[in-house]
């Protein structure tokens, strides 16, 4: 679903439920790509519930993406954790979210292969 689709804008709407998603063709493809993206990634691992700890939900969050003539370039879907249930020092004590951009990688050897650095 990443090709553009010639929808005029004011016919797109944004979602609020995963209901209604899941009956639009287009949004379902959405959340498709989205987990087929998160498996390719292996964002998950299925594990049973640990005994004693508060388990939370995700919910889907859903935007359109337009191009720069208005017209409608793709739908996306996100699967985010409700991490706003929790509380700090009651359900977690730390936090670290190892995520960044190609770009910036990419930004990283350019200037290492600049500079003669050695990177490991």
């Amino acid at each position: 679903m990443c090709g553009s689709d010639m929808t005029p804008v004011a016919e797109v709407r944004e979602l609020k439920s995963s209901t209604k998603a899941a009956k639009d063709t287009n949004w379902r493809a959405a959340m498709e790509e989205e987990m087929c993206t998160l498996a390719e990634n292996e964002a998950w691992d299925l594990v049973d519930d640990p005994k004693g700890v508060k388990l939370i939900g995700c919910r889907w969050v859903y935007k359109v993406k337009y191009n720069t003539d208005g017209s409608v370039n793709r739908y996306k879907a996100r699967l985010e954790a409700k991490g706003y249930v929790q509380q700090h020092g009651i359900d977690y004590d730390e936090t670290f979210a190892p995520v960044t951009k190609m770009t910036v990688v990419r930004v990283l050897f350019a200037v290492a292969t600049s500079m003669a650095w050695h990177l490991h």
